[in-house]
């Protein structure tokens, strides 16, 4: 049975131009929902960007296939729009299950916020699911190969010796690498505690240890390096500098680490993530309690850092296959 559009449509009446392509339906309640994010949820600028850029692709697929008010959009839609992600089309690649559960989750979300609004009821999404995703082990690499990128990295240069603490820091901390691009100079103690400060997913501080190599190679850039980057600047605060002194984008870190992971002779492909995983695996391989690095990383669940046990235990278990006289 056809909903009334007038169900559907009520709470659009806002003034300020959608930026995105779409149509005058669609646009205001996906800028209404942005909002909701931003403000009342308070998610970070990066999860925000996620929501726009998946939920625009999905209500601009909607007009293209003839649907442009929330209440013409239904199970069916919902439905087929997922399928054309996992089958790709002209333009887009076939997505993984992965991306595909993000895409479904990020449309739920809408549709359940656009009913309990009022802007969009009943919601077409409720009973769509997500395709079953396996667990995938993080990629980790070894003590040696991480040694090897961080020694690739001369620090006769100031950008050398950016690099070079950068990197010894993503990999002293586990942090994410959006949360050391974002450290300020203050957010530093090594002085007194040797610990920095982070801040993780929704804002949430947490303090962190920072290794002797770390704030060695930090100190080092704070002293012979910063200083000249900043004076081409307007005086940022920010901890790393690009070379106009102004704060060091995720981008930039990420080519920085690539480079180094070349000239180390590293074949798999290396990304700051990639120190975050391998600090948590080289920590439990190293008898660390599981929520010490649960506490380390920012999780808001332990559950999230247990995935990292599975690889410490086949880390043993190829180690015990290869020692024990009676394995085979």
């Amino acid at each position: 049975m056809p909903r009334s559009p007038s169900t559907c449509t009520r709470g659009f009446a806002i003034s300020k131009p959608a930026e995105t392509a779409l149509g005058p339906s669609l646009a205001p309640g996906l800028r209404r929902y942005l909002q909701h994010l931003a403000i009342e949820r308070g998610l970070a600028e990066n999860t925000l960007s996620s929501y726009r850029r998946d939920l625009t692709r999905y209500l601009e697929t909607l007009e293209e296939a003839g649907v442009g008010t929330p209440d013409a959009i239904t199970e069916a839609h919902v439905n087929g729009y997922l399928q054309q992600l996992a089958r790709g089309d002209e333009v887009h690649p076939p997505l993984g299950a992965r991306s595909v559960a993000r895409h479904t989750v990020a449309v739920r979300q809408l549709h359940k916020y656009w009913e309990l609004e009022g802007i969009c009821a009943p919601n077409p999404a409720r009973e769509v699911q997500p395709p079953a995703v396996g667990q995938s082990l993080p990629k980790a690499i070894s003590i040696a190969e991480v040694t090897s990128i961080l020694e690739s990295i001369a620090v006769d240069t100031p950008a050398g010796l950016r690099d070079r603490a950068i990197l010894e820091f993503l990999y002293s901390t586990g942090a994410r690498i959006s949360e050391v691009v974002a450290l300020d100079v203050d957010d530093l103690h090594f002085s007194d505690d040797s610990v920095v400060r982070l801040f993780g997913k929704g804002s949430k501080e947490r303090v962190v240890p920072v290794g002797a190599y770390a704030q060695r190679a930090v100190s080092d850039y704070l002293v012979r390096a910063r200083p000249g980057l900043a004076a081409k600047g307007k005086g940022t605060p920010a901890l790393f500098l690009n070379q106009r002194g102004g704060r060091l984008s995720r981008q930039s870190v990420w080519m920085i680490l690539s480079k180094a992971a070349q000239r180390a002779g590293i074949s798999t492909e290396v990304s700051p993530h990639t120190l975050r995983h391998s600090f948590a695996t080289h920590l439990l391989e190293g008898g660390a309690d599981v929520r010490v690095v649960q506490e380390l990383l920012g999780h808001a669940s332990v559950t999230t850092t247990q995935i990292y046990t599975k690889v410490s235990v086949d880390s043993l278990r190829e180690a015990y296959q290869l020692a024990h006289p009676r394995v085979n």
